[in-house]
């Protein structure tokens, strides 16, 4: 491959920002986390370009992103946060985002939100149309088959929005039974706009680290099927892939579950179909 974009990376710090989801029982994940700590994996797997992706519903977190791209030539993204259920700030916040030359996307945390429905909100469908209107991508952060259920929603609602379903749903890795995830992923899949990121495919039981790579290859295959390697995109996760057994035997995991691809395909999926998505520069750009 002539290079590798992770199209899916947090950096964190727990005095800047406020992490609602992240507390002691996070075990090594209860910390702060910048670029030095993920630099030597990104050296040992060949990475050489990276989108950062929020972690937070904090506007402070954001901002950490873009002081920590603009002295990172290796940050070709940011994927920020604007608070899509309040659309006056939205519009503010989004606005003063597209001022800056890495912004790329927007994100929410829909999967710690107590109302699965969360993005069929008038209030949040009105962001939504904020980011259609932009040519903004939204990143789908879902876990459950209501989340899946709404994006077909959205794609009606908003045909000219670009979504990627984040670690393709909580995909149900090591699990016997494909469904219903299966069948929502092939139609979520039947609008042209919607993308996968091929991230976070750890054990949907007990252990996240108890995955092998034979049950991660149904869970591509079908998505293959379903999307094709041109709306498919690979993201490490880091540092939630700690848990998973570390970043280089994440990256591992996948590159074999893909062994069988041609090299055509696999560039697309660990760098071609990111570019695009987000619309990242080739290279480094201005900061």
């Amino acid at each position: 491959m002539s290079e590798i974009i992770d199209a899916h990376q947090h950096v964190w710090d727990l005095e800047r920002a406020r992490y609602d989801w992240l507390g002691p029982d996070a075990g090594v994940l209860y910390r702060s986390f910048g670029m030095d700590d993920v630099r030597p994996s990104f050296a040992a797997t060949g990475v050489t370009g990276t989108v950062l992706v929020q972690s937070a519903d904090d506007d402070d977190d954001t901002d950490l992103m873009f002081e920590v791209a603009a002295d990172e030539p290796i940050v070709r993204g940011v994927v920020g946060y604007v608070p899509l259920h309040e659309p006056d700030r939205a519009a503010e916040r989004l606005a003063e985002l597209q001022q800056r030359p890495l912004f790329c996307g927007v994100r929410n945390l829909i999967h710690t939100r107590p109302e699965p429905d969360w993005l069929l909100r008038p209030d949040v469908d009105a962001g939504l149309g904020l980011l259609e209107a932009a040519g903004v991508p939204f990143d789908v952060v879902g876990v459950l088959p209501a989340h899946l259920e709404a994006v077909l929603e959205i794609s009606e609602r908003h045909p000219d929005l670009d979504l990627v379903i984040d670690h393709l749903n909580h995909a149900p890795v090591g699990m016997d039974d494909l469904e219903p995830w299966a069948t929502l992923i092939a139609r979520v899949a039947g609008n042209p706009r919607v993308f996968g990121k091929v991230s976070g495919l750890y054990s949907a039981v007990g252990d996240p680290a108890a995955w092998a790579v034979d049950q991660v290859r149904p869970i591509l295959d079908h998505a293959l099927e379903a999307f094709g390697p041109e709306r498919l995109m690979y993201g490490g996760d880091w540092p939630v892939s700690l848990i998973a057994g570390g970043y280089e035997r994440v990256f591992a995991g996948i590159d074999a579950a893909l062994g069988d691809l041609d090299p055509r395909e696999r560039d697309l999926i660990f760098s071609g179909t990111a570019r695009r998505f987000y619309s990242l520069p080739d290279t480094e750009g201005p900061r």
